[in-house]
């Protein structure tokens, strides 16, 4: 994918993910910021105030961890840590220390002779990580380093390198597509579609107040709740069988998102609104997902819903419900 025009800050020691679908563009960015594609005219890279544009990659002092790990295969353990050392000719005594201390960060001990091939995914994942540090790097360039493991143990990577990158002070780019594992890592989030950075800052605010309808859909899930002329004109949004007045900053909006954790679920029939025709809707499909229930519904006025409910809701395909939201939780959805 190639890159429309994007600025992008990354302060010392600050962790940014940059997260979004396949082919929008996350690992050109990282390739020019690592000196592996050069950025059309006019475009700039500095680490500070250090314009390392034009500077090849081995001059950059960036270190880089690849999806597959990239280690030499003929080498051990304590040998492909240290060869970027060895590479700038340190002396033996200061390899050996180095190498010694991320060992023993990475939870390596007792690995250090053995070769890749002898080495389990997380082990070989840690064996990369701990290569890219050992040479102190300016920035440390993370090219989606976990998409290779299986659930559970991605999910420990995952913890383990958002403890250890904060651990280090190092800064960090961070390329992945997926939410929880960029919410889990980094410091701030900057959300990527065809080419360009659409929004950047922090999960929660991103989350919660998205500045863009794609990243609230990307960021999560949405319902999409569309809007008649009638409606705009006199500031109301009907869905689920109820009628709601938008708030202030809403009441122009044609479509707007809500997310399924904000409808909630009641039998139909019971309630204030149920002689309000408010019991519109019909469960189609019950999924259970361990932590909570994903119910798809379908309502007389928008369509099919999805809603999470607890893991013991009693709701079965078939049941008729009624839907309650509020609008206070209602998300902005015009200008994608």
């Amino acid at each position: 994918m190639a890159l429309q025009p994007t600025d992008l800050t990354v302060e010392p020691g600050e962790v940014v993910a940059l997260l979004g679908p396949s082919g929008c563009g996350k690992t050109t960015l990282l390739r020019v910021i690592a000196g592996l594609v050069a950025p059309d005219l006019g475009g700039c890279v500095r680490f500070n105030q250090d314009d390392v544009t034009d500077r090849p990659v081995e001059l950059r002092g960036v270190g880089m961890v690849f999806q597959h790990y990239a280690l030499f295969p003929q080498m051990d353990v304590a040998a492909n840590i240290g060869y970027g050392l060895r590479v700038r000719r340190l002396p033996d005594a200061q390899v050996r220390q180095r190498v010694g201390s991320l060992v023993e960060l990475m939870r390596l001990q007792g690995l250090e002779k053995r070769r890749p091939a002898e080495l389990s995914g997380g082990q070989r994942q840690r064996v990369a990580l701990a290569r890219a540090v050992a040479v102190q790097p300016r920035v440390l360039l993370l090219d989606e380093p976990l998409t290779a493991l299986d659930a559970a143990l991605k999910v420990a990577l995952r913890d383990e390198l958002a403890e250890l990158l904060r651990r280090l002070k190092i800064t960090a780019l961070h390329v992945t597509h997926d939410q929880s594992e960029a919410m889990a890592i980094a410091d701030r989030l900057a959300v990527m579609q065809t080419g360009r950075i659409v929004q950047l800052g922090d999960a929660e605010s991103l989350y919660r107040r998205p500045g863009h309808a794609f990243v609230a859909e990307f960021l999560g899930r949405a319902n999409r709740l569309k809007r008649s002329d009638a409606d705009v004109a006199q500031g109301l949004l009907r869905a689920g069988g109820q009628t709601r007045a938008c708030p202030p900053g809403l009441q122009a909006e044609r479509e707007l998102l809500l997310r399924p954790e904000d409808v909630q679920l009641a039998p139909a029939g019971t309630g204030a609104d149920a002689k309000a025709g408010s019991e519109a809707a019909t469960v189609e499909r019950r999924v259970f997902l361990g932590e909570r229930v994903q119910l798809r519904v379908h309502t007389g006025d928008q369509g099919q819903w999805l809603c999470d409910a607890a893991k013991d809701t009693p709701f079965q395909a078939g049941d008729r419900v009624r839907l309650i939201w509020q609008a206070n939780d209602l998300i902005p959805c015009d200008g994608i």
